[in-house]
């Protein structure tokens, strides 16, 4: 059974809802294999839990605002 993780920061149930819909319906047409058999896991992160520049993404993000 063919399994599909991201991983996203907070997205809202309806994020995630298409999310699982869309990801399951293109890998079942690529892979040709039934819809019915995809598990896909959607794991939600806070901001501070990634680091770009050797900063928190909060602290890269305002430091980067336009």
């Amino acid at each position: 059974m063919p399994m599909i993780s991201i991983e996203a920061v907070h997205p809202t149930k309806e994020q995630k809802e298409r999310l699982i819909a869309e990801l399951t319906r293109v890998s079942s047409e690529i892979l040709g294999v039934d819809q019915k058999f995809f598990y896909v896991l959607v794991k939600e992160n806070d901001l501070d839990n990634w680091g770009v520049g050797g900063k928190t993404l909060t602290q890269f993000m305002a430091e980067n605002k336009k």
